[in-house]
Order: structure tokens, then sequence, then C-alpha cells
């Protein structure tokens, strides 16, 4: 960082965009650590630097603000979405109507549960679910995840980072939507219908 000490009231006007980025996130640590204070209680330091990083992810997601319908990723990202399969399980009634549903209601999750030997998932609504992911984090996560059948995880690990960054930038654009998926429920558990029932693999 530059030096900026004894410059006066106009020294962030000298700063870089990197340095005026730093600020900004060290000004919103010290606002996390002042809560955390004033609540009296002590909390490990993995836990804050993990409020903290969701603090921020959250935050820099918000500032972004809707990418533009004029942005070549969001087009590129309603493509991808599309042949990637996405709406199968992500929007309701997508498949059984042959993919015959309003753009605007895309992506908000479903109720419909996909019940087999890991239990009974449910399609998160990712209109929500970006919402609070930055596209670097978004990109991060896409890399790493692994998740419960049926989501094919394993199909983001192949896919280009600009792939997934105009899944991201179409996703935002759509903006929030819908209400949250229904939990994650056990196999010793019974799902509340309606659900599909994968048989169990051959022994």
């Amino acid at each position: 960082m530059k030096q900026v000490i004894g410059r006066g009231a106009n020294a962030h006007d000298s700063l870089s965009d990197e340095d005026s980025d730093v600020i900004r996130r060290l000004s919103r640590l010290g606002l996390v650590m002042r809560t955390i204070a004033k609540s009296g209680r002590s909390l490990p330091a993995l836990a804050v630097a993990s409020a903290f990083a969701a603090a921020v992810a959250a935050t820099d997601a918000a500032a972004a603000g809707p990418p533009k319908s004029s942005d070549p990723l969001v087009a590129r990202g309603r493509y991808v979405v599309v042949i990637g399969g996405c709406n199968d399980c992500h929007t309701p009634n997508y498949a059984p109507s042959g993919g015959k549903v309003d753009e605007k209601q895309w992506l908000v999750g479903d109720s419909l549960g996909w019940r087999g030997p890991w239990g009974t998932t449910y399609a998160v609504n990712l209109r929500q679910y970006m919402e609070a992911l930055s596209e670097k984090d978004w990109v991060a996560r896409a890399k790493k995840l692994e998740t419960r059948p049926p989501m094919p995880w394993f199909a983001l690990h192949q896919m280009t980072e600009t792939d997934l960054r105009a899944i991201y930038r179409f996703v935002r654009w759509l903006g929030p939507a819908g209400d949250a998926a229904p939990a994650y429920v056990p196999p010793t558990q019974e799902p509340k219908p309606p659900y599909v029932t994968f048989p169990a693999p051959p022994k």
C-alpha cells in the first residue's frame, strides 16, 4: 500500500483502486469486531474470519449490482444454462412443459424432492444463492463443489472460467425471486411428497 499518513483529509484522493479496496475491507472488519465486542461474546478467531469473509462476499455482490443486459456474458450465460440442463431441476415444470416456462420464473428452485440412498435433495434457488456470492467466489466454489445427487457437480469442474462467469452474470441479471427450496432430508426420514425415487444401485 502507498504511504498515506499525514496527507490530511484528502489523502484518499491519491489512493489506487487496490488501496481503496483494502481500506474498505478493513473498515468492514472493524465493524464486525465492534459488533462482536458489543455483544459481550468471545468468538474463536476462525469464526470471526468466517463471518468477515461472508460479510465481504455478500456486500461485494450487492455493491456490484445486476449486470446490464448488454453484457455479452449475460447472453452467453442464458445459453449455457439452457444447454447445461440447469433449468431441468432448478426451474419448476421446465422439463414436463418442454421448456415452456417464462424466463422470469427460471432458476427459482423446486420443491420436488430427489430421493435415493443419499437421502432426499432439492434443487436450490439459484437466484437467491448467487445474491450472497461475488463472481469471484462463485467461480472458486464451482470449481471445487461436491454435493449430493442428482446435481452433476462434476460438470461444473469441466466448465471454463468464462462460462462460469457467464452463468453468474445471467442469474444475477435475472435478479432475486422465489422462496428457498426445502431442506435436505436424511435417508432415515420420510420426505414430504412430491418426490422422485431413484432405484438403489445394483449390488
